[in-house]
């Protein structure tokens, strides 16, 4: 089915949690609903970043022969892609800029959004591939915070910054010999995959430490370390699903602990 073959191709797991991640640390600020509202915002918004990823990658994953690329496998017309990508872009600048998150939250909603499509369209095959990830998920968590008017804590910048430089390297290292003989010449292509393993285990640890020492809860500090062996003891495809879990669990451990540690109030 199309609909079916559409959301494949939005790289629809790391969709669903950065929406997920979203709706949990709005609904501990706001209403149910204004947490629903910024969840459409945030999974519009990784539509348009998983479609045109797939979009520009078209070629490459057609010479790979990747059976999980409907566009490649010629199972998904291209122009039908790009016709969502636009109805989906419209949509998160109407619900990020109209919607609950405001001006100054939608602004930098949409921020993160365009740092995700600069990364497919450019960084991607650069020494500043990272960066991309570093300012999109620094953003996701303070355009929430900007919209209830609270100035966001620098450690959750931090944090946010280091997901994303995990996100990065985790998500790279299964394709890393596809990439490397297309031609994609990013960071983690260079550093190579233990490194890249390394960089996003110890992202993990620092997260979890900056957690315990902000909530006093170190439950989550043993769970990284964890994870941190586990990067290297599971085979390449499990990197990211498993970093996700975890971004899951240290959301929802923070935010279970109420919104005081979310936000910095006069």
């Amino acid at each position: 089915m199309l609909p079916l073959r559409l959301l494949k191709t939005s790289h629809l797991g790391p969709t669903l949690v950065v929406t997920l991640v979203s709706i949990l640390i709005a609904r501990s600020l706001t209403s149910d609903l204004k947490a629903l509202l910024i969840g459409a915002a945030v999974f519009t918004g990784q539509l348009c970043v998983g479609w045109t990823n797939d979009l520009v990658d078209e070629e490459s994953d057609r010479h790979e022969a990747r059976t999980d690329k409907p566009i490649a496998q010629g199972t998904l017309p291209r122009e039908i892609v790009i016709q969502s990508t636009f109805v989906a872009l419209v949509l998160t600048i109407s619900l990020s800029v109209l919607g609950p998150l405001g001006i100054r939250g939608g602004l930098l909603h949409l921020l993160g959004v365009g740092c995700g499509v600069a990364y497919n369209f450019y960084f991607k095959s650069t020494l500043l591939s990272p960066l991309p990830y570093l300012i999109a998920f620094s953003a996701l968590p303070s355009c929430i915070v900007f919209s209830q008017n609270y100035a966001v804590p620098i450690w959750m910048i931090t944090a946010g910054a280091l997901f994303g430089l995990a996100a990065h390297f985790a998500n790279v290292v299964k394709d890393m010999e596809q990439d490397r003989i297309a031609g994609v010449k990013g960071l983690p292509q260079l550093l190579g995959s233990k490194i890249s393993l390394f960089i996003a285990g110890i992202s993990l640890i620092e997260i979890a430490i900056t957690l315990g020492v902000v909530t006093s809860n170190r439950g989550v500090v043993p769970l990284s370390v964890i994870a941190f062996v586990a990067l290297f003891a599971l085979p390449k495809k499990f990197s990211f699903p498993l970093l996700l879990l975890i971004a899951i669990i240290d959301v929802g451990v923070l935010v279970s602990l109420g919104s005081d540690y979310l936000v910095l109030r006069s």
